[in-house]
């Protein structure tokens, strides 16, 4: 054989395989951004949705701003039934139930007269507190 033929070069080895690892960096930091961006995304529209959402409490004041009370007896039923439902802290309670007894006197009757001025008084104080409340 002669010195530069093929066969005598014996310097070469095999290729060796290297590990590369790079495409499962790739995919695991892809998979923690959509992650994230799921998450940012989930908060977002939670946080739209919530502020969307109609207050009850909103819509029970506008019911008591809505009662007519020419009518006593109606009026106390629904002084009663939209009162009570509002009455969840404690001062809203105290009112409540200052204010009860005094629409008792136009319920459970057949006729009963007119609204008297301290039973409006009362009433407009709870309905007061009501909507600095909200």
């Amino acid at each position: 054989m002669k010195p530069g033929s093929d066969m005598d070069i014996r310097d070469i080895k095999a290729l060796v395989d290297i590990p590369d690892w790079s495409h499962y960096l790739l995919w695991g930091a892809a998979a923690v951004v959509l992650v994230a961006l799921g998450w940012l995304l989930y908060r977002l529209l939670s946080n739209l949705l919530a502020h969307r959402k109609v207050n009850e409490e909103k819509i029970l004041l506008e019911k008591l701003y809505a009662i007519n009370w020419s009518d006593p007896k109606k009026a106390a039923y629904e002084a009663t039934k939209y009162g009570r439902a509002l009455a969840k802290d404690d001062r809203r309670k105290e009112l409540f139930s200052q204010l009860l007894p005094l629409l008792e006197r136009y319920k459970y009757r057949k006729s009963v007269e007119r609204v008297d001025s301290e039973t409006l008084r009362a009433f407009e104080l709870y309905r007061r507190v009501c909507d600095e409340s909200i």
